[in-house]
This record gives structure tokens, C-alpha cells and sequence, in this order.
């Protein structure tokens, strides 16, 4: 049977079926659909297990013991790295003394401030905006 054939058959809807149920791909019956309260992965991640993220930081900031200058101090096992890797490149390791620096470059260039100057493109704009708030507030009658 073809195309057009077809387009003349108008599907009779049973009781109680509207526009809203209908079936199809991304649209199961409503019997079949997943219940508010219970997932369809069932052997999915347990409650309280942890990402890889949250264990790196748990590790990294997890405390040990170290002894400097005859003194014991805890230190975070991150700084207890960053101060190995200083150490190396006091040592003459060219690679630990690149690393260093160009953390130090990351962290100093994300620490920045933005640029609080707009450039006059943006400040036109912005003007724009506020003359349309005034006088949307004017027309309101309410006081500015």
C-alpha cells in the first residue's frame, strides 16, 4: 500500500484516548513509562559512592606528618608535593622549576580581577538598557 493510499485511512481512537497518548519512538504507552520514585537503572551507582574528583581532593588534602628543621608539622599531602617539587628545583632540576613556575603563573593569572573598564561599544549598550528600564517604570507610574 503507498503513501497516498494511506493518507485517506483516518486511525479511529479507542475511549479515553486523546492527542496526549500518543506511541511512538521517545513516546512509550503510559504503562510502560518509569514511575515517579523509581529509576530504570536499577543496578545503577550506589548511594555514597564517590567520583573521581572527590577522591583526588580527599587524598590531596588528606594531612601527614613531615619533619623540617628537627620540627614535626602536619601539611596537606598537595602542599606536601608542591614543596617536594621546590625542593627539587633547588636541587638544579630544570623540569621541577618549570612546573613550579608555571603554576604560579596559572594560579596568578586566575586570581586577577576583570578588567572593570567597558569599552564604549559596551557602555551604549548598557545605557541603552537603562534608558528602556526608566521609562518602562515611568509608564508604570512607579518611583524610581
Amino acid at each position: 500500500m503507498s503513501r497516498r493510499e494511506r493518507s485517506g485511512q483516518r486511525r479511529t481512537r479507542t475511549a479515553g484516548e486523546n492527542r496526549d497518548e500518543r506511541v511512538g519512538y521517545g513516546r512509550p504507552p503510559r504503562e510502560h513509562q518509569f514511575k515517579p520514585g523509581h529509576s530504570g537503572n536499577k543496578n545503577g551507582r550506589p548511594k555514597g559512592s564517590k567520583n573521581e574528583a572527590t577522591i583526588i581532593n580527599e587524598l590531596l588534602n588528606r594531612k601527614i606528618d613531615i619533619r623540617e628543621n628537627g620540627r614535626a608539622r602536619k601539611i596537606s599531602v598537595h602542599e606536601g608535593i608542591l614543596l617536594k617539587f621546590a625542593e627539587d628545583a633547588l636541587k638544579g632540576n630544570p623540569r621541577s622549576a618549570a612546573f613550579l613556575l608555571n603554576r604560579k603563573l596559572l594560579v596568578e593569572s586566575s586570581e586577577q580581577p576583570a578588567n572593570d573598564v567597558l569599552d564604549m561599544d559596551d557602555r551604549k549598550v548598557l545605557e541603552s538598557y537603562v534608558r528602556q528600564l526608566e521609562e518602562k517604570f515611568k509608564k508604570r507610574g512607579e518611583p524610581e
